[in-house]
């Protein structure tokens, strides 16, 4: 768990990048990771885009559009 306020540079980020982007994928979110790691949302983000992460779309079963009858 890293601590607030502590900046995270060269080789620690690359690897936590690469740590969220990892957990990222197999299906956490990024309200999870950020919780699990000490972080905003927004710095776990940025994080995941800097890794070059495919994001997934928001929203859950109840904002999906039902098909046409």
């Amino acid at each position: 768990m890293l601590g607030r306020r502590v900046h995270v540079t060269g080789p620690a980020r690359l690897k936590l990048e690469a740590e969220l982007k990892k957990a990222y994928t197999a299906g956490a979110s990024i309200r999870t990771l950020a919780h699990g790691c000490g972080r905003s949302y927004g710095f776990v983000d940025r994080l995941l885009t800097a890794a070059g992460t495919t994001m997934r779309t928001r929203g859950g079963p109840g904002t999906r559009r039902r098909p046409a009858r």
